[in-house]
């Protein structure tokens, strides 16, 4: 350990999308390598408290933590390069900031003083970011948005403070841009670049690294070109061309060998040295699979204006990813419009062209009908099915009105039903009637008893994850803060922990008549007043239909995948 945690500020120029999060997450992944405990923080300039309520077509995943944060979608980033659970105080927004400062003031913490701008709103930044960073050697911390946004300005002026207080070699500036190559000239141009790079100069800082995305390499030209306007060495802007994985970013960062100039800005030395020889290998799969599935995600369209938006999931997409390096296997994803098959009778048999179906989480009425006729066909079919959460609910609703005769059975979300399979529990009722919305949903890590010899069993166990989950659970059972996720679980050994995000839950009056017609629960978990709350279900003599009331998306990595979409992506091979 080092003896002061040192900073990384990554900063985004020219225009949002650049890649900011893909990048932080390669820089802490290399870093990780040399030896060193990295973790990153995404600070968010937006005013809403967390993400919870924002809109995923505008922003992008809601990404939920084992502590029950709901934030910005890089987290998952980070987590899926670096394989380690972050919490959600390693998400800061303006919200959080304002929120607390204003909370002191009310209580008379600030003893009379006037309470401002600066200092008190830096000083509320500069504590979270050593909060978060605590028994780390190296943060890095990713500022939200692009430079010249006004909501940009407290968290650089922060950052500045604290490189004051700690000294330059503790704090290092990395400023991502984007160089276009417009049509009618095919020239990549340097402008927006230099624009960037003057505004950030206005909050006092210069940049010690310039990481250009474009669709093409930075040639000598244009590297020259940057670094005269900089001021600083050609060998400090690196290029970080469009590529087919973002998972080869942090191979290809290394070829410029980033991580050990980085290293060398903050007087750091190597603890090791970087072997990336396992993340090369299924980068290569991802790239050259031995063989393809075809996937059919069925969903509400994910739009916004003209443009369809695949970062509503973007977890499951690269879930399905991660079980396709470990199987050698590449996935070809296909979104459909579970709209289309309630307009038309014939429409749902174009789902025979693909080797699987999953049905993502969701909320609302829209599409429920034509998700309903999706993962009937693939009971019928003997078509491998994964449901994630709503999927799980979904399935239930279809075996009880076509397996058990419960032609009206339905989620109580759409309405008054004589079947209400699914339905709201009194708690998340009361909270609803209050339009308490902000995160007062089952959130975060909850355990489940597995059943044992079960297929969802057999998959936690194949994979390592249950193994893993009994250790994490026994550190857990010693924060008091955690225990009401855990439940009253005995001393099972069948146990797993998952996330969620959900309100409505299966029914417990109807899983014995569920049963008796061939359904299986394959896990669940104890409530402390001894509820149980279904948490699995699989069909044993069924290719592969498995539902899980969970988010298994987000606790995913590459080189870890989730035991079901791994088990799902090796039923859609056979």
């Amino acid at each position: 350990m080092v003896s002061m945690t040192k900073f990384i500020v990554v900063a985004g120029g020219v225009m949002s999308g650049v890649g900011k999060g893909v990048t932080t997450a390669s820089i802490a992944r290399i870093l990780m390598g040399y030896g060193y405990k990295v973790t990153a923080i995404k600070i968010d300039p937006y005013i809403n408290y967390d993400a919870g309520t924002l809109r995923p077509t505008e922003h992008g995943e809601v990404w939920v933590t084992d502590d029950g944060g709901e934030i910005d979608q890089d987290l998952g980033t980070y987590e899926r390069f670096l394989d380690v659970d972050i919490p959600k105080k390693n998400n800061i927004t303006t919200g959080q900031v304002y929120g607390t400062i204003i909370e002191k003031e009310r209580k008379g913490k600030y003893l009379g003083q006037t309470v401002q701008f600066i200092p008190h709103v830096p000083d509320e930044i500069k504590r979270r970011l050593k909060e978060a960073s605590k028994n780390h050697d190296i943060a890095i911390i990713e500022i939200g948005g692009t430079i010249g946004d006004y909501e940009n300005i407290p968290f650089l002026f922060a950052m500045k403070s604290m490189e004051r207080e700690m000294g330059k070699d503790n704090v290092t500036y990395v400023l991502i841009t984007y160089l276009p190559i417009p049509s009618h000239i095919e020239e990549m141009k340097t402008k927006p670049t230099q624009q960037a790079i003057r505004l950030l100069g206005e909050t006092g800082i210069i940049p010690d690294f310039i990481i250009c995305r474009a669709k093409r390499a930075l040639d000598k030209v244009r590297k020259q070109k940057i670094e005269t306007y900089a001021n600083i060495p050609s060998t400090h802007v690196i290029s970080e061309p469009d590529i087919e994985t973002v998972y080869s970013i942090p191979l290809d960062l290394e070829k410029e060998k980033l991580g050990l100039k980085i290293l060398e800005e903050l007087k750091l030395k190597p603890k090791k040295a970087l072997n990336l020889d396992e993340w090369k290998r299924l980068v290569s799969r991802i790239e050259n699979p031995k063989k393809s599935v075809k996937i059919a995600i069925v969903g509400k369209y994910v739009d916004i204006g003209d443009y369809n938006l695949t970062d509503s999931y973007v977890s499951i997409n690269q879930s399905l990813l991660h079980a396709g390096a470990a199987l050698n296997v590449g996935v070809d994803i296909h979104w459909v419009d579970a709209k289309s098959f309630e307009n038309s009778k014939e429409k749902i048999n174009e789902l025979k062209d693909y080797d699987g179906i999953v049905v993502p989480g969701g909320f609302g009425a829209s599409g429920v009908e034509g998700k309903i006729k999706a993962i009937n066909f693939s009971r019928m079919r003997n078509k491998p099915y994964l449901g994630l959460c709503y999927g799980l609910q979904l399935a239930i609703i279809e075996y009880a009105r076509n397996a058990c005769k419960m032609e009206t059975a339905n989620t109580t979300e759409n309405g008054k039903t004589k079947f209400p399979v699914i339905d709201i529990l009194p708690t998340q009722k009361e909270l609803m009637e209050k339009s308490d919305y902000g995160g007062t949903m089952r959130l975060g890590a909850y355990a489940a008893v597995l059943k044992e010899k079960s297929k969802v069993w057999e998959l936690y166990k194949e994979t390592g994850r249950l193994k893993e989950d009994m250790e994490k659970l026994e550190k857990l059972k010693k924060d008091k803060n955690q225990a009401f996720r855990l439940g009253i679980l005995g001393k099972n050994k069948n146990i797993v922990l998952e996330r969620h995000r959900h309100r409505y839950e299966v029914n417990p009056e109807f899983v014995s008549e569920l049963e008796k017609k061939g359904l299986v629960f394959s896990g669940y978990h104890l409530r402390e007043d001894n509820t149980k709350l279904m948490e699995y279900i699989e069909l044993p003599k069924h290719k592969f239909f498995v539902g899980t009331q969970a988010h298994p998306e987000f606790k995913s990595r590459l080189g870890n995948p989730s035991p079901l979409f791994y088990g799902f992506v090796k039923a859609c091979g056979k």
